[in-house]
């Protein structure tokens, strides 16, 4: 059974969230406390977070930022803010998807299972396998594992998807529109700075220079591209 936690200082809305996600053979557990909800995410195995924005102790933002640093389980932020800036920031510090309140039931459970499929879907085989190596990095598709120079590099849902997709078609140039309508979807048309974001968190972790990028090079005036003269 998937486990979702639940971080919402709302008690009716955990109620309605809790009868709604059971019901849909979910196993839930609630946290009304922003530092509590951090504990319990960075000591337990979650398929899904559902994060409120505006928490007591500490704030959604926060939650996310500090979970982040440590884990990539699916996260969902919820909250009552409808100004982009707050979508925007819950996109850029990790967050998976977002739903403003208030919201409908059936479209924040057409969001979770959205959120958790594309975590669990493997992307298509390249070169008939499910393992690309590239000079200092391999990636194990199946396993959604990522090693660089023998070191296992932990990466996002998002983070891991762009790698893919740009490490299985080396040489093509992606812009940052396409990318964000591949890897998160057209709802977020409007909101392509994310996959900047985003890029520059992943070679934060497989480059060893940042200013020199050896895997995700840029393409000037056009956006991002897999290194092709680096295949094994």
């Amino acid at each position: 059974m998937k486990q979702i936690l639940i971080i919402e200082d709302d008690p009716e809305l955990i109620k309605l969230l809790d009868i709604h996600l059971t019901n849909s053979i979910y196993s839930t557990t609630k946290v009304m406390d922003g530092k509590e909800g951090l504990g319990m995410a960075l000591k337990n195995d979650y398929d899904l977070i559902l994060l409120d924005l505006s928490l007591p102790t500490m704030d959604g933002v926060e939650v996310c930022k500090n979970l982040r640093a440590e884990k990539n389980t699916p996260l969902i932020m919820l909250t009552a803010k409808s100004e982009e800036i707050d979508r925007v920031l819950g996109l850029e510090i990790g967050a998976d998807d977002y739903i403003t309140k208030p919201f409908s039931i059936r479209e924040l459970l057409a969001r979770v299972k959205a959120v958790m499929r594309r975590s669990e879907i493997k992307p298509p085989k390249k070169r008939d396998t499910f393992f690309i190596k590239f000079e200092g990095l391999q990636i194990d598709i199946e396993k959604r594992k990522v090693v660089v120079k023998d070191q296992k590099i932990d990466l996002s849902p998002k983070e891991f998807e762009l790698l893919v997709l740009m490490a299985s078609n080396p040489g093509r140039n992606y812009t940052r529109t396409e990318l964000l309508n591949m890897i998160w979807g057209y709802n977020f048309e409007g909101y392509e700075h994310t996959v900047n974001s985003h890029i520059n968190r992943l070679r934060a972790k497989i480059e060893s220079d940042m200013a020199n990028p050896i895997y995700v090079l840029t393409t000037w005036g056009v956006g991002y591209k897999f290194n092709e003269d680096i295949l094994v």
